[in-house]
């Protein structure tokens, strides 16, 4: 298989410095997996009906013509109803050199009548690599400075 990305942990600063040293960078579980898991660097609590923001301290640098979709973990899905707030997350190539340091940050919402406790290190997301053409008639020059949604404003 093509090697086409690498994942790196975001630079140590003050809110990941107690744990930047233990921040496990995304990583397939078995040899025929398709999605990488994300492990969550910190313990996090989920009620009923809430949305959270999940600050991986992770960022993906990858070819230009790949894209990487987050999904939450199977699992998760099933027994939480725990979904991504925009479906499905989308990271860009060039997300890799935005204002944030390519920070994926990973919003979801636990649509069950349970709580989700996830424990330091637990994977709570996959993502998966997939390859993107463009049109013919693509002449868009523009580059990304910002982060998060940085290209609809």
């Amino acid at each position: 298989m093509e090697r086409i990305a690498k994942f790196e942990k975001i630079s140590k600063n003050d809110k990941n410095k107690d744990f930047y040293d233990e921040i496990i960078l995304p990583k397939r579980a078995t040899s025929g997996s398709a999605g990488y898991d994300f492990h969550i660097p910190y313990a996090l609590t989920i009620k009923p009906h809430e949305s959270v923001s999940i600050e991986t301290n992770v960022r993906c640098r990858m070819q230009e013509d790949y894209v990487l979709f987050i999904f939450p973990r199977s699992s998760l899905g099933r027994k939480y109803k725990l979904t991504l707030d925009n479906t499905c997350g989308v990271v860009d190539s060039d997300y890799y050199n935005a204002d944030n340091e390519g920070h994926i940050i990973i919003f979801m919402t636990n649509h069950s009548e349970n709580t989700l406790v996830l424990e330091k290190n637990d994977r709570f997301a996959q993502g998966i690599f997939l390859k993107f053409g463009i049109t013919e008639d693509d002449d868009i020059k523009s580059k990304r400075k910002g982060g998060y949604g940085s290209t609809g404003k």
